[in-house]
């Protein structure tokens, strides 16, 4: 029987800068070919572990293997492996698209003619053909998330990390950069990503954690945790005693939030009917519960710096 080992597995991994411990004896796996994906609020330690694994952080404790290779004894090695996307816009001002590449290309000691065809191959895969002689200034913020895309892509990953990949950009970009993950994953490369956006998560990741004040709270299947702490669907009326007492009585779930009163439920036809029956109320509204309702219940709604 062969044993599958993960591309990712931390056990009890710890990061502690003095007294403040960042990240909290967190355990997870992360198979090939997967797409892995990090949520938390600002603070909450999700950073902190891509650096672990970036191999640029050393760990406090615990076990971190990429690869099946310790962190702390092979960063070249798995480095030699990994392409990064980090958050900001680092791409070298006084080169071209193509020049961005091909300069890139030499720090992974990749032959002139082959970092040649590999950079013709980027720029039709992020679509930047029209734009290879262009200085990165004249770029949209669309186009520098794509390059940098590429220029992670350059020596052929078998994973790649990304830091809030999409952020900054519009309805359009987001959704080409969806694309590009979604078929470099069919490729069988192994993605892990951070992001603040919830739709972003449920769209592309196979499964994800959700991390806060170091620890991890909830791991899964986006759509399995939403079912497990929200339910399918929220129904939402306004605060008031006669709706509260409504509810107590027929054992619903439900928080009050900003005046509001939303009720977790998989049976919202139900629900409605009740309240209609047996409470005096006024506009009563469902929709479908999503990942995002599933953060906030977990991590509050108190904003982070």
């Amino acid at each position: 029987m062969v044993v599958e080992v993960p591309v990712i597995e931390a056990r009890l991994l710890r990061k502690q800068y003095g007294d403040f411990v960042a990240v909290d004896d967190v355990s997870f796996s992360v198979k090939e070919g997967e797409l892995f994906g990090f949520l938390g609020p600002n603070g909450a330690g999700k950073t902190t572990v891509m650096k672990m694994i970036q191999c640029i952080s050393p760990k406090t404790g615990g076990k971190l293997e990429v690869f099946g290779m310790d962190v702390d004894k092979h960063p070249r090695e798995i480095k030699k492996l990994m392409g990064v996307v980090p958050q900001e816009s680092n791409l070298d001002p006084d080169f071209t698209v193509y020049e961005n590449l091909m300069v890139y290309s030499r720090y992974f000691n990749i032959p002139h003619q082959e970092a040649k065809a590999m950079t013709e191959e980027l720029l039709d895969f992020v679509q930047l053909e029209e734009k290879r002689d262009t200085i990165i200034e004249y770029l949209s913020g669309g186009m520098k998330r794509r390059l940098i895309l590429a220029r992670g892509l350059i020596n052929k990953p078998r994973l790649l990390i990304l830091d809030e990949p999409t952020i900054g950009l519009d309805p359009q970009a987001r959704h080409l950069i969806w694309d590009k993950l979604k078929s470099l994953r069919t490729q069988g490369i192994t993605i892990v990503l951070t992001t603040h956006y919830l739709d972003e998560a449920s769209q592309l990741c196979d499964r994800l954690v959700i991390m806060d004040q170091g620890k991890i709270l909830v791991e899964g299947k986006p759509d399995a945790l939403v079912k497990e702490y929200i339910g399918t669907d929220i129904v939402e009326v306004g605060e008031n005693p006669a709706a509260i007492k409504c509810l107590d009585k027929n054992g619903a779930e439900y928080e009050v939030i900003s005046g509001m009163i939303q009720i977790y439920t998989n049976n919202p036809g139900e629900i409605t009917g009740t309240l209609l029956r047996e409470c005096e109320l006024g506009k009563i509204t469902a929709r479908s519960a999503t990942l995002e309702d599933v953060f906030l219940k977990l991590t509050g709604r108190k904003l982070r710096d």
